[in-house]
């Protein structure tokens, strides 16, 4: 049996060399930081071929001519700055259109307190108004009173009432126009026209067409 040789300095023991795989994993340990980077860039654009592509964003349509919004057995009020009721308005249904942000009104009813005193009511079975609400648009079974009052500047005002199919009231002149027939009373007279263009600022009456007046006797 040959003897044993042990190295000087190494106190007796002997190291085994290093196992392969164990070197293996040392070159590997270097390399796995790139190799994970590798592996998560291929997960990611898996992912991507997999996720649903998005539709192409529609064009902007312009405002349709159809209601955003309604309302049913509603009631607008409008009140000045102290706090006094100015203005109402009621009805069965109201809608909205965005497209010139007008509103439509079915059996509408009005109630306005004009700035030169006298309660004004109005009712028709459909109002449509403009995105201002200045000009209102009255159609089937119209009427307009505008109560008998005295004007700030002691001016008797005698009341006043329209009735017909087709009436239209400019809030901002202060103009009652219809081109159907309408039949006017003021005071006791009784007038009747196929076209009117009635002027409340200077009191003025335009009839036109077949106009007949059935007057009250002055007493």
């Amino acid at each position: 049996m040959s003897p044993t040789v042990v190295p000087p300095g190494t106190g007796g023991s002997v190291t085994p060399p290093p196992h392969w795989w164990s070197r293996a994993w040392d070159r590997l340990s270097i390399y796995l930081p790139v190799l994970l980077m590798g592996g998560l860039a291929l997960l990611s654009y898996w992912l991507v071929r997999l996720a649903p592509v998005p539709e192409a964003v529609a064009a902007a349509r312009p405002p349709s001519h159809e209601p955003d919004y309604f309302m049913r057995d509603f009631a607008l009020r409008t009140f000045d700055a102290a706090g006094q009721l100015r203005q109402e308005l009621r009805g069965t249904e109201v809608r909205h259109y965005p497209d010139t942000g007008a509103l439509e009104v079915d059996d509408a009813r009005v109630r306005s307190l004009g700035e030169r005193g006298g309660l004004t009511t109005a009712q028709a079975r459909r109002l449509n108004t403009d995105a201002d609400q200045r000009v209102y648009a009255l159609q089937g079974q119209v009427q307009v009173v505008r109560e008998a009052h005295t004007r700030a500047d002691g001016q008797a005002q005698p009341r006043l009432e329209f009735r017909g199919e087709s009436l239209t009231v400019d809030t901002g002149t202060d103009r009652l126009t219809s081109d159907t027939p309408v039949e006017m009373w003021r005071g006791g007279d009784r007038l009747l026209a196929d076209r009117l263009d009635y002027d409340d600022r200077n009191q003025v009456a335009d009839l036109q067409g077949r106009v007949r007046v059935t007057l009250n006797p002055r007493p």
